[in-house]
């Protein structure tokens, strides 16, 4: 998914470029609702685990291989502004060190793979608790659900973008076919992802699920009481 330098023209990586940079700058100002001194490690860690997951490849189909984007789970995890700050960190950080993606390209990447993921996860994912049991098989398939479609969703932004300004001498078709065919079948492994690690969070820390808060209740901690000296 990350977009090399030349791939697209220079007008649209501009363009892409500036839209950017007003999506990270009215996500810092958003995430400042969002991160506290409770939530704020969790930030950290969501984007570490990103970072991490995006460096590791599983193969999908005729030779290709994908990786978690990251968007959708960081939304759900931390909130949908501060998830657009781990993503785009996280490739930031991919770009200047790891040549990870281009850095004209930088902008492209940011709005295929940061935004889009959350904007279309995130909220698939919160109209889909307004109509489920609010319970955490629930919230655990509505993120699911919400991986699978922010990936594809992800490649048709990318699509539409060479479509305006692609240099390559390939056809807008087969750029459809491949990207879009190829994203839905990551889009499953990343969906997995997400939800393994929503139900994991949610079963031990519901308060720490910001998409889910106030809708599972977090395990009630039981004791014991000790016997009382006569009944010894």
């Amino acid at each position: 998914m990350h977009a090399p330098d030349g791939f697209i023209n220079v007008p649209v990586s501009a363009a892409a470029g500036a839209v950017a940079v007003a999506g990270v700058a009215l996500a810092l100002r958003g995430a400042r609702r969002e991160l506290d001194d409770r939530t704020a490690p969790l930030a950290g860690l969501t984007a570490a685990f990103v970072f991490a997951a995006q460096m590791l490849n599983f193969p999908v189909a005729g030779g290709t291989s994908g990786h978690l984007l990251g968007g959708t789970l960081a939304a759900i995890l931390v909130g949908p502004y501060a998830g657009v700050l781990c993503v785009s960190v996280v490739l930031i950080v991919q770009a200047l060190l790891f040549a990870d993606g281009g850095l004209t390209a930088l902008g492209v990447n940011i709005v295929t793979m940061s935004l889009t993921t959350v904007v279309v996860g995130y909220g698939l994912f919160r109209l889909l608790l307004r109509v489920l049991p609010k319970t955490r098989p629930s919230a655990t398939g509505a993120a699911f659900t919400a991986a699978v479609v922010s990936v594809p969703a992800s490649a048709v932004v990318f699509t539409l973008l060479y479509a305006v300004g692609g240099t390559a001498d390939v056809s807008i078709g087969k750029v459809a076919g491949a990207m879009v065919g190829v994203h839905v079948l990551i889009g499953i492994g990343e969906a997995l992802i997400t939800a393994l690690t929503v139900s994991s969070v949610l079963a031990v820390r519901p308060d720490l699920v910001y998409g889910a808060r106030g809708l599972v209740k977090a395990p009630a901690l039981r004791t014991t009481a000790p016997e009382p000296e006569a009944a010894r």
